[in-house]
C-alpha cells in the first residue's frame, strides 16, 4: 500500500508504494500513475527494531519509525491509527518471524482492547467540548508555569468513565492514549510530556492529577481569515467514514499524484490532502451532494484519462459536472470506495 517516507538525505516526505515481504520490505516510486518495475530501496528487516507509535514528529502523529541493525532510521506515515497498528503488527511479525510465541503474544495484545462499534474518537471529542457535559477546563500550574484551559489525566479517564465510553480506568486510560495518538489532545507540562517517551505504550498517558493535558486545537489557535473558518467549520465537521491513500489525476496537468481521502458524513464531502506537506490542510474537495460515482473498467483507458496508467480506475462527476479520476491500489479497494460513497450522493 501507499505510505509517506520520510527522505534520508534531503529530509522531505515522498509517497511510495510499500510490498512487505518475509525478511524485507521494499519501496516503489510511482510515475504517471503507475508502479515503476524496479524497487526505489528496501528496508532489510533482519535485526530491525520497530517503535509504534512514534511521536518524534508533532505534526505526524501516526508514524511508524523502523531502525536497522545499522542504525538507519526509516520514518513511515499511515492515515489512521487503524492502518498504523496494521502495518506495524504485519512488520513486527516479519521481524519475528522466526519466534511463533512472540507473534502470539503480538496478536493477543491487539485484540485485549477494542472500541466499542458505535463509539468513534471524534464522538468522543465532540462529547468533551460540549460546555454543559464535556471535560472541565481548569488553570493549572506546573513546575511555576500557568497553564489555561487545562484537565489532569485522572479527571479525563473519571470524565470516559462516568460518559460511558470506557467501563473500567485501563479502558479509559487506553481510549485517552488513542486521543493522544491521533492528536486530538497534547500533554503540556513536564510530568505529561516526559511520559510520552516511554517505550510503553501502556504508560504514555497517565492517570493522575498531576499530569496535564489540553486540547491539541487550543495550541495552535491563530488568526484566519473567515473563509477559511468557514471552511473547517462548515466542510470539516462531518463524521470521518473512510480514509486513505488514492491516487488521482490533476485537472491542468493531467498528471497524477497520491493523495490522502477522506470521506466525511453529515455534511458528506470528500477531501484530498498532499501527504508530503507539513500542514494538514485539504488541497481541495466537494459535496457529494448529487454526484456519480462508478468503476472503469480496465481494458483501455478512457476518454479523459491520461498517462499509462495502474488501473483500478473509478470516475467522480459532481453535480456542477466536474470529472474526478481516481486509482484504488486494488480492485477490492476501489469497491469499497465506491461503496461508501454512494450512499452520501
Amino acid at each position: 500500500g501507499f505510505l509517506p517516507l520520510q527522505g534520508h538525505v534531503v529530509r522531505n516526505w515522498k509517497v511510495r508504494w510499500f510490498v512487505l515481504l518475509q525478511d524485507k520490505l521494499l519501496y516503489y516510486k510511482i510515475e504517471g500513475g503507475k508502479k515503476e518495475p524496479s524497487p526505489k530501496g528496501r528496508i532489510l528487516l533482519d535485526g530491525c527494531t520497530i517503535t509504534c507509535p512514534c511521536l518524534e514528529y508533532e505534526n505526524r502523529p501516526l508514524l511508524i519509525k523502523l531502525k536497522t541493525k545499522t542504525n538507519t532510521d526509516y520514518f513511515l506515515e499511515c492515515c489512521s491509527r487503524e492502518e498504523r497498528d496494521s502495518w506495524a503488527l504485519d512488520i513486527t511479525g516479519a521481524i519475528h518471524a522466526g519466534h511463533p510465541v512472540q507473534v502470539q503474544e503480538l496478536h493477543r495484545m491487539k485484540n485485549s482492547f477494542k472500541l466499542l462499534e458505535n463509539i468513534s474518537l471524534h464522538n468522543i471529542v465532540e462529547r468533551m467540548y460540549d460546555s454543559s457535559t464535556g471535560i472541565k477546563l481548569t488553570r493549572n500550574l506546573d513546575q511555576g508555569n500557568r497553564y489555561k484551559e487545562t484537565f489532569t489525566g485522572s479527571a479525563l479517564v473519571d470524565w470516559l468513565i462516568s460518559s460511558s465510553f470506557a467501563v473500567s480506568r485501563f479502558e479509559a486510560v487506553t481510549l485517552a492514549s488513542m486521543l493522544m495518538d491521533e492528536n486530538f489532545i497534547r500533554p503540556v507540562g513536564v510530568r505529561s510530556t516526559e511520559a510520552t517517551r516511554s517505550s510503553d505504550p501502556s504508560e504514555k498517558f497517565l492517570d493522575d492529577s498531576t499530569a496535564l493535558y489540553m486540547f491539541a486545537e487550543s495550541s495552535k489557535k491563530n488568526t484566519s481569515s473567515k473563509e477559511e473558518v468557514h471552511f473547517n467549520i462548515s466542510e470539516l465537521s462531518g463524521t470521518i467514514v473512510k480514509q486513505g491513500f488514492l491516487v488521482k489525476q490533476g485537472h491542468k496537468r493531467k498528471n497524477w499524484k497520491v493523495r490522502k481521502f477522506v470521506l466525511r458524513a453529515d455534511p458528506a464531502f470528500l477531501h484530498y490532502y498532499d501527504p508530503t506537506k507539513e500542514d494538514n490542510k485539504p488541497v481541495g474537495g466537494f459535496s457529494l451532494r448529487g454526484c456519480l460515482v462508478s468503476a472503469l473498467e480496465d481494458n483501455g483507458v478512457p476518454a479523459g484519462v491520461k498517462g499509462n496508467v495502474q488501473g483500478n480506475l473509478f470516475k467522480i462527476i459532481t453535480k456542477n459536472d466536474i470529472h474526478y479520476y481516481i486509482q484504488a491500489s486494488s480492485k477490492a479497494e476501489r469497491v469499497q470506495w465506491i461503496e461508501a460513497i454512494k450512499p452520501l450522493t
